[in-house]
C-alpha cells in the first residue's frame, strides 16, 4: 500500500512527550526513590529498586491516572511539529504503548492536541502497557515512512519493515550502538533539518 511521504509515524513517550520527567515526579509523590544514573536506565524496576512486577504495575496505575493528560512537552518538539506541520504539510499518526483503556486514549489525545494543535495528528492508535509495535507498524511495511522512535528495538522493528527510524537520544539509549542507515538526533531541531534536508 502506498502512502502519502507527508505522514510522520511517531512514538509518543520519550519522544513527543516528556513521560520520563512525570512518571518520575508521580514516583516521588507515591514515596519511590531513583537510584544513582537513573537516566540511564530505561528499565523502572531498576530505576527504582522495585521488582519488575510492581514496576509494570506502577507503569500501567500512572499511564491509566489523571496525569497522563497533562504531560509536558519533550524538549524543543511543540515548536518543530507545527513547523513541519503548519509550514511544509506534514501530518503525524502516532503509535503508542500506553494503555488499552479508552479513558487514557481520551487523555493522551486531549494532551497532544493541547501541545500540537487539533491538526497535526491525523490519528492515535494506543497499543497495551508496554506492548511490541510489530503489528501496528505492518500495514506501513516497506512504505519508506519516517518512524520516530525512542526505544531501540521499536526502532529496529521499524527499520525491518522497510520504515526510515529516526532515534531520540535518552541516557538510556546514547550508549547503544545504532545500525547501518539509522539516525539518531537529541532534538526535534535535528530531526527537522534532517527531514526538510531530505526533501
Amino acid at each position: 500500500m502506498k502512502y502519502n511521504k507527508k505522514v510522520i509515524l511517531t512514538d509518543a513517550d520519550g519522544v513527543l512527550l516528556n513521560w520520563e520527567y512525570a512518571f518520575c515526579c508521580w514516583m516521588e509523590q507515591h514515596g519511590h526513590t531513583q537510584q544513582k544514573s537513573a537516566n540511564q536506565l530505561y528499565d523502572i524496576s531498576k530505576r527504582f529498586g522495585i521488582t519488575k512486577e510492581t514496576g509494570n504495575y506502577l507503569v500501567k496505575q500512572f499511564n491509566e491516572s489523571a496525569a497522563i493528560g497533562f504531560l509536558p512537552a519533550l524538549r524543543d518538539s511543540m515548536y518543530y511539529v507545527k513547523r513541519l506541520h503548519e509550514e511544509h504539510g506534514y501530518v503525524f499518526r502516532c503509535i503508542t504503548s500506553l494503555s488499552l483503556d479508552s479513558n487514557a486514549y481520551k487523555l493522551r489525545k486531549m494532551n497532544l492536541e493541547k501541545l500540537f494543535g487539533a491538526t497535526a495528528f491525523e490519528q492515535l492508535v494506543c497499543l497495551d502497557t508496554g506492548a511490541d509495535k510489530d503489528e501496528a507498524l505492518e500495514p506501513y511495511k516497506d512504505s519508506g515512512l519516517y518512524w520516530i522512535e525512542d526505544k531501540l528495538s521499536n526502532a529496529v522493528c521499524g527499520q525491518n519493515l522497510g520504515l526510515k527510524p529516526i532515534l531520540i537520544e535518552h541516557g538510556f539509549n546514547m550508549h547503544e550502538p545504532i545500525p547501518e542507515g539509522m539516525t539518531k538526533v537529541v532534538n526535534w531541531k535535528e530531526l527537522y533539518n534532517h527531514i526538510i534536508g531530505e526533501k
